[in-house]
This record gives C-alpha cells, structure tokens and sequence, in this order.
C-alpha cells in the first residue's frame, strides 16, 4: 500500500459473508490510505466468489476463508490469531474509508492509556448534508449501548476529539495487545453488540477509548442484517442481556431482566387479543425463547465476570459513563 511506513504497523480486518461487490469497494478505499498497512479479509464461506474476486483485484491482501459463517464476532476472533502488528483495524464489508482514515486514528495513540480510536461514521444515504450514524458509542441509562449521535446532521456538534464509553466495529484502530489482553472478541456474540462489549471490558481493565472526527467513514446501515429481521432482534436483545449479566451490576442486570420479561408479557397479552407483533423485535414468542437462553447462560456469565474487573470497578464504569455521551480529554 502507498504511503510512509507508520509508527508501528496495523492490519486491517474486513469480515465478509456473500458480500462480494460490498467488499471490494472497501478495499478498494483502503488501497487509498495515506499510509502503509496490512489488509486480511476473512470471508465467511462465501459462496459469492468473494475469495477469488478479492485474489484478483487486490492481491496483497490476505484472505483467511472460514468453514462456516461465524459472523463479524467469530470473524474478527479468527483473525486476531493470525494478526502480529502493533495496531488492528477494522472495517465493515458496507463502509468506505476516507484516505486519512488509518492516518488520524493512529495519530491518537501517542496517549499510551488509549486502546481504541472510534471513526465519525456517516450514513451513505444521500441528503443535503451528512448525517451521522455513529460517532462513538453511549452507555444509556438502560445499560444498552447505542450509536453516539444517530441521525444528527453533522453540522460541527462532533468536531472535536472526545472520551467516549465504547467504540464501534464498523470502523475503529485498536491497540492489539490491549484487545488481547483483555480476552478479544467474544465469538458468541455472532453479531451486534460486540464491540460494545469489549469496550466494556478494556474500560474495566483502566484502558481508555477516544472518538476521532477526522478519521471519517462511510457506512451503508444495515446492509449486513436489515434492523427488522429475525436475527436482528435475536442477536440484539439477547446480546444486550448477556452484556449486562457480565459487566453490569448484578442488581441492576436483574433488573433489567424483569423489565424485558414484563415487557414480553405484555407483548402476550397483545398478541393472544389479535395484535401481532409489527416487527419481530416485538414477537412475544421470539423474545420468551431467547429470555430462555439467556437465563439458562447467567451462571456461567456470572462465573467469567470475576475474570474481568472486580465489583469496585464495575461501579466505577457504571457510574462514570450510565447516561454520558461523552467526556472531554481532561475529564
């Protein structure tokens, strides 16, 4: 790749599943980064021709082909075995990066506490004005995560570089032994929520997360998994409960366990009347077999939290980022 070899060297990961023509046009914007980098592109068994289009239009890239479709989580876990470089990226098959991209997030590092730098993503639809989809990662007073600044047209309100709680995976520079570790990616996860979750994790071990304005994405939302499918809702909700079973306080997790239960019974009682559900996300009978799964996993969520930070510090990141879209550097 063209450009000046950078203070310590990343490897870009782009997961794909039958995304061919996707994933091309990101690689295609990384071939036009202003620095030199490593691109290892995991295809997800692909039965599109991925591997091959990707062999022969961008040969310098590696492409590690799984046997099956372990989704972004076990993409991206895959490909952190096969990765030495000092810096990982990654980028959605559905982005497009700015030239400066690698160049401006690796520019935050010089902060030793920082193990994660978060693009400006912007969604690809067309409008008079760029619209943000994610500029960092919130912790919501419900312990959720959600994208920092959905919908806002970008106007200058995220301009400047910030602490933030999370980053997403659509398009962030990690610090590889920092991600390491503190345990990587959870394969489990398949997809959603993942990110959100490791962020949790490196906070918890003391590291810090910034959001970088300069570093700027394009991202086409929802091309993965469109927000009203089935498995949508199934990886979402279950991947939020999970995540405040391993990281939140323990009352405040069971809490929000009741809530979902209560608020699926009341889905019940709409459906059994003759309403049904107008997206699966409200589908009483999806979310009563996934409250299933979830309750049957909390022993073993509770055992491997211990493995994560003690219970001072799961208060001290509650407390510090419930509710907070952002910090600035001196907070």
């Amino acid at each position: 790749m063209a450009g000046p070899q950078p203070d310590g060297e990343v490897t870009v990961i782009v997961v794909t599943w039958e995304g061919k023509d996707l994933a091309l046009e990101a690689l295609a914007s990384l071939e036009r980064q202003t620095i030199r980098h490593r691109v290892l592109v995991v295809d997800n068994a692909s039965t599109d021709g991925t591997r091959e289009a990707v062999a022969a239009r961008f040969p310098l890239a590696k492409v590690l082909r799984l046997n099956a479709n372990r989704g972004f989580a076990g993409g991206v876990a895959a490909a952190l075995a096969e990765i030495d470089t000092r810096f990982v990226a990654l980028l959605n098959n559905d982005a497009v990066a700015d030239p400066a991209w690698l160049e401006e997030s690796l520019a935050l590092f010089g902060d030793p506490a920082v193990a994660a730098v978060t693009a400006k993503i912007l969604l690809s639809q067309a409008t008079p004005h760029p619209v943000i989809n994610n500029a960092g990662v919130v912790l919501l007073h419900s312990g959720y995560g959600a994208d920092r600044g959905l919908g806002d047209v970008d106007m200058g309100r995220y301009a400047e570089v910030a602490n933030v709680f999370g980053f997403s995976g659509g398009a962030a520079v990690l610090r590889t032994l920092a991600v390491k570790a503190v345990g990587g990616f959870r394969d489990d996860y398949f997809m959603y929520y993942e990110d959100t979750e490791l962020s949790w994790r490196l906070r918890l071990a003391g590291w810090q997360i910034r959001y970088c304005p300069r570093a700027v994405v394009t991202h086409i939302h929802g091309a993965s998994a469109g927000p009203g499918s089935p498995m949508f809702a199934t990886r979402t909700e279950g991947n939020r409960l999970r995540m405040l079973w391993s990281h939140a306080p323990v009352t405040f997790a069971a809490a929000a366990t009741a809530r979902f239960a209560v608020t699926t019974a009341s889905l019940t009682v709409q459906r059994l009347s003759g309403r049904p559900p107008v997206s699966p996300v409200l589908d009483s009978r999806l979310r009563w077999r996934l409250l299933g799964s979830v309750l049957t996993e909390i022993p073993r969520l509770l055992i491997d939290r211990w493995g994560s930070g003690t219970r001072r510090d799961r208060q001290r990141v509650f407390r510090h980022w419930r509710g907070v879209p952002a910090r600035t550097l001196e907070s």
